[in-house]
């Protein structure tokens, strides 16, 4: 979901919980992020994806395995 601030409310979610990674907008209107860290705070953070932001309106979650090694959580460029 795009125009919401999604990405910015990701990265604030996942610093909060301690989460590294990173979160973008795709051009298809949808959002791809990568999250590292405990898996209580991952799963948390999949969590709050499921509903996200006020305002947006979250159809779907898919969760697969990722890899890196991220110290932060950052926004990336959409792709």
């Amino acid at each position: 979901m795009q125009g919401v601030g999604f990405r910015y409310s990701m990265r604030r979610e996942a610093r909060r919980l301690g989460v590294t990674g990173w979160v973008r907008n795709r051009h298809d209107g949808s959002v791809e992020a990568v999250a590292q860290g405990p898996a209580e705070a991952v799963e948390a953070l999949v969590e709050w994806s499921r509903q996200g932001p006020p305002g947006a309106r979250v159809t779907d979650v898919q969760v697969e395995p990722g890899e890196g090694d991220y110290t932060d959580f950052e926004l990336r460029p959409t792709q």
